[in-house]
């Protein structure tokens, strides 16, 4: 199955985060739009993406006043991405090596989705389903 059959099923939309929005807002966004990460984006280019863990880690390095800081501040820049003609199963193990939950689906720079770990795993267990369904219809026809 491919990056573009996965995002066919869940979507296309992301949510993003502008970088001079404040980590208070970025925490605002994450609770409001129900979702772990936010990926930065300025002038249409993802430019970064920001964790409730990147958060998390900041507070404990900085305290209270990283509420204030700029998104930018805390935003991975180094951002591991991937095209809608990737195949889901290299993508498990690219996500699983570079330890990272969330991909932005990028084309031509811009982002067209994203896929977290846990669209990888449920994508992974329909097609195991399926072909448990398969199995048990080729033994059942073989009777």
């Amino acid at each position: 199955m491919r990056i573009s059959d996965l995002l066919r099923n869940k979507g296309s939309n992301v949510s993003t985060a502008n970088p001079k929005m404040t980590v208070a807002e970025l925490i605002a966004a994450l609770a409001e739009n129900n979702v772990g990460a936010l990926v930065v984006v300025e002038e249409g280019r993802v430019i970064g993406i920001v964790s409730e863990r990147d958060v998390v880690r900041k507070l404990h390095r900085s305290g209270a006043a990283v509420l204030k800081a700029p998104v930018s501040a805390i935003m991975t820049t180094d951002v591991v991405s991937c095209v809608p003609t990737d195949h889901v199963d290299s993508l498990a193990e690219i996500m699983t090596e570079r330890r990272v939950r969330h991909m932005p689906v990028v084309v031509d720079g811009h982002l067209t989705g994203i896929v977290s770990i846990g669209d990888v795993v449920k994508s992974r267990i329909s097609e195991l389903e399926s072909d448990r369904e398969q199995l048990e219809t080729y033994i059942a026809g073989g009777r």
